[in-house]
C-alpha cells in the first residue's frame, strides 16, 4: 500500500455552526485528504460559503442534538470506515498529517488518540488542566462511536486498544473573549438536568470555589498568567450556573 492511499482510507468529519472565523484554517490543513465531511447545523454566517470552495469537502446539513449524538450522525456520512473527527475550531499540524500517511489501519479494535494544543488568544496554554489534553479522534465507525453526552463527548473505548499518535492537533479554544463567555454559558446549559444532583445555593457556591482553586492552584493555572486566571474564573462560572439552573428548575423558579 503506498503512502497516499493511507489518507484515502480515512475520512475527516467535522461538525460546524457559524464557524466562519476558524473553518478556513481547519480545512486548509486537510488538503491532503480525499474526503472531508462537514456537517452544518443551524449555521447562518459565511461558513457554508467558505466550505463550498474546497473540492475535497462534502457538505451535509442537519440538526444539532447534542455534541455526542450529532457527531455520531455526521460520521455516518463518511464513505470510509475509518474516520478522524475534528472540531471546526481545530486544525491538524502538518507533522500529524505526515504521520497519518504512514499509519497502518490494520485492526478495527484499535483507536488512536492525539494531543490537542489549546490556544487562548493565540497563546498555547501549558497548565490550567488544558495540557496535555489527549482525545481519541481516529477510530473505525463499525467498531465504536461517540457517547451520547450533550457536551464534553468522547469516543467509547471499552474493550478497545488505545494508541497514541506522536503529533498534535491545534485547538483555537478562545479566539475572542466574548465568544469564550458565550461558550461557557452554552456548555452550562447543554448539560442535561437529570444528570445533575440538586444542591442548595451555598453548597453550589463552594463547589464553584473549589473548581476555581483546583484550576488556578492545583492545576497550576497561576503559571499561565492572566489567561490562567480567566480560565479558572470561567470554571467557577460554569460550575455555579450549571448547578444553579438545576436548583432553580427543580424548585420551579425562573432561570
Amino acid at each position: 500500500m503506498n503512502i497516499v492511499s493511507m489518507l484515502e482510507e480515512m475520512s475527516v468529519v467535522i461538525i460546524a455552526s457559524n464557524s466562519e472565523k476558524t473553518i478556513k484554517e481547519c480545512l486548509d490543513s486537510l488538503k491532503d485528504f480525499k474526503e472531508v465531511i462537514v456537517y452544518l447545523n443551524n449555521s447562518f454566517d459565511n461558513t457554508e460559503k467558505i466550505v463550498s470552495k474546497y473540492d475535497n469537502v462534502k457538505i451535509v446539513k442537519g440538526e444539532f442534538t447534542g455534541f455526542g449524538d450529532t457527531k455520531n450522525r455526521a460520521v455516518e456520512f463518511a464513505s470510509n470506515d475509518w474516520v478522524f473527527v475534528l472540531d471546526s475550531d481545530e486544525y491538524m499540524e502538518q507533522e500529524l498529517v505526515d504521520e497519518l500517511k504512514n499509519v497502518v489501519l490494520s485492526s478495527d479494535v484499535v483507536v488512536y488518540r492525539v494531543n490537542r494544543k489549546n490556544l487562548f488568544l493565540g497563546k498555547h496554554i501549558k497548565h490550567s488542566g488544558w495540557n496535555p489534553d489527549y482525545v481519541v479522534r481516529l477510530f473505525n465507525k463499525r467498531t465504536t462511536r461517540f457517547n451520547n453526552a450533550q457536551v464534553h463527548e468522547s469516543v467509547v473505548t471499552k474493550y478497545l486498544k488505545v494508541k497514541t499518535l506522536k503529533n498534535s492537533i491545534v485547538h483555537n479554544a478562545v479566539g475572542d473573549i466574548n465568544d469564550f463567555l458565550k461558550k461557557v454559558d452554552r456548555y452550562s446549559r447543554l448539560k442535561r438536568a437529570d444528570e445533575l444532583k440538586i444542591y442548595p445555593p451555598l453548597v453550589i457556591f463552594f463547589k464553584a470555589c473549589f473548581g476555581f482553586f483546583k484550576t488556578y492552584f492545583f492545576k497550576l493555572g497561576i503559571l499561565d498568567g492572566y489567561t490562567g486566571l480567566v480560565i479558572a474564573v470561567s470554571d467557577f462560572n460554569g460550575i455555579f450556573f450549571k448547578y444553579m439552573r438545576r436548583y432553580l428548575e427543580h424548585n420551579d423558579l425562573s432561570c
